[in-house]
């Protein structure tokens, strides 16, 4: 009986040793911009919020989609609060994870920033910005 408990202490410690080393340990990370187009807070027991980001693309290929993970409800905040912008997503992929309670995908988005133009070739720019509406009307001139 004392070697069967110190065999489930031992196989406890393993799995938590194992998944504390995969949430702490990065695959990858990186940056994405582009377009949110989908975000959703979704699970039945585990929530998590996904996301999908249209990556930028040349005229005439197909859109590329970055599927994503947060599970930071302040960074879902700055997400929804800067939706239909252009944005930048800073990631990091995770492997090894044993389910979808973590997540539904091996990208785990950590920080949100907007972007404040979009170059589309050199020296042409969009801006999307506050003010982005186009230059202001000229004023009209008294007589």
């Amino acid at each position: 009986m004392k070697g069967f408990v110190i065999g489930v202490v031992i196989l406890a410690a393993l799995v938590a040793g194992y998944f504390a080393i995969v949430l702490n340990w990065n695959y990858s990370t990186g940056e994405r911009a582009g377009w949110v187009q989908k975000f959703s807070n979704k699970g039945w027991l585990c929530k998590t919020w996904e996301g999908e980001l249209a990556l930028v693309s040349l005229p005439g290929t197909s859109v590329e989609k970055f599927l994503f993970t947060v599970r930071d409800d302040a960074v879902a905040q700055g997400i929804n609060k800067v939706m239909g912008q252009r944005v930048s997503l800073h990631y990091e992929e995770k492997v090894g994870l044993p389910t979808s309670c973590f997540g539904e995908t091996r990208h785990f988005v950590t920080g949100v920033a907007a972007m404040a133009e979009v170059p589309l070739v050199p020296g042409v720019v969009v801006p999307t910005g506050p003010g982005a509406a186009g230059p202001a009307a000229p004023a009209a001139s008294a007589p």
